[in-house]
């Protein structure tokens, strides 16, 4: 598994009760790996900005057609 999809696993697991820095060192991504991988879950719109306790990011949620 490469570190963006355990990071997005983890992310969704977490359910914002660490910060995302915070998460990615739990799970031994440093933070300027994290931040890319912020990054392209972003371009990729697996995650969205949204305030989710700790963490910033959120599993954006698939909306049914």
């Amino acid at each position: 598994m490469d570190n963006k999809e355990k990071y997005f696993q983890a992310l969704k697991a977490d359910n914002g009760h660490l910060n995302e820095i915070d998460l990615g060192e739990s799970i031994n991504i440093d933070e300027d790996s994290t931040r890319k991988i912020i990054s392209r879950l972003l371009s990729e719109h697996k995650i969205e900005y949204a305030v989710n306790r700790a963490c910033n990011y959120s599993i954006k949620s698939k909306k049914a057609k």
